[in-house]
């Protein structure tokens, strides 16, 4: 019997649940105080799980793990389940170093943004498997639960009629979180690239991150923004948001959504999460009321099973 290539065939009929919403560590440097200022406007926010940290580069010095952990400790008092995540590329014993100093906090669950933080955290306490370990099977699902897993971040570049197969045979007790706003993180580099643009070298790059709080546009010949370049990390220059698709990820019974943070208007983009989970804004209308609060276009091609910088509806074919 072959699946059918209608996505809407394979959701479920019965009332999906309402997923918690949680705000994925901040990928940019920002001044302190500015980060401070942008925590504290989170706790009054509808998010139910923050993630915090420092994931990119470990230059970025504003904000030691002591400062995380007080930020930390506010964002528990409002309610919030918080998560530190680690750093996704480790270069260096210092960072290996700060990397065991987050796996043994002994308050907070930890996001393992690699296999290095994976094989210090299995075993010993439960732990959110990111979205940079290439989990893309239910093999490989029910490997990480084996390690201690209790939730997943899904890899971008996963569609939907894919997702409803790894839903289907998700181990029992294990949450999936999808990214669904933001720049998608697409690939980190030991060479940073921001200095790279100054003329600096990483170890002397002058903090040149600060200088743009979001990132850094490449545009192609044709002056369209293509790529965003933010010190180590390359993000697309288009914001990947899923607002709109809310049923979609409701039925599939998706657990958390995560919203990537930038450095204005976040409020909004919350706000206008929360009222499409809860229905009482429409999901498209939703999206609509988004676009004056992103920083560039929206796309949602990955989750169609389309080229990532795209925005469309078409869903692609069911995987076998």
């Amino acid at each position: 019997m072959h699946p059918s290539n209608d996505f809407a065939d394979t959701l479920p009929s019965p009332p999906p649940a309402v997923p918690l919403l949680a705000l994925g560590p901040l990928l940019y440097y920002w001044p302190r105080q500015e980060v401070l200022r942008f925590y504290a406007a989170m706790e009054a926010l509808p998010l139910d799980v923050v993630y915090l940290g420092e994931t990119v580069c470990s230059r970025r010095h504003e904000l030691r793990l002591n400062d995380w952990l007080a930020i930390a400790q506010r964002l528990k008092g409002a309610g919030k389940q918080v998560v530190l995540s680690t750093q996704v590329l480790i270069e260096s014993t210092a960072e290996a170093t700060a990397l065991h100093r987050i796996v043994e906090n002994g308050e907070f669950l930890v996001e393992a943004g690699d296999m290095g933080a994976v094989h210090r955290l299995a075993g010993r306490m439960p732990f959110v498997a990111g979205m940079h370990l290439n989990l893309y099977n239910p093999a490989a699902l029910a490997w990480m639960v084996g390690l201690g897993a209790t939730r997943w971040v899904m890899p971008l570049e996963i569609p939907a009629t894919e997702l409803a197969v790894l839903q289907a045979a998700r181990p029992p007790g294990l949450q999936t979180e999808v990214f669904a706003y933001g720049r998608m993180p697409l690939a980190y580099s030991a060479r940073c690239f921001t200095a790279r643009h100054r003329n600096l070298p990483k170890d002397d790059c002058r903090f040149s991150c600060l200088q743009h709080p979001d990132g850094m546009t490449l545009r192609t010949r044709e002056s369209e923004a293509f790529l965003v370049l933010n010190g180590t990390q390359t993000q697309s220059a288009r914001v990947f948001n899923l607002v709109d698709e809310m049923d979609a990820l409701c039925a599939l019974g998706v657990d958390v959504l995560r919203l990537s943070p930038q450095a204005e208007h976040m409020e909004e983009v919350v706000r206008l999460f929360d009222a499409a989970r809860q229905r009482t804004v429409a999901p498209a209308e939703a999206l609509r009321q988004m676009q004056p609060c992103m920083p560039d276009l929206p796309c949602n091609g990955y989750w169609h099973g389309q080229p990532g910088l795209e925005q469309g509806r078409t869903p692609a074919p069911l995987a076998a």
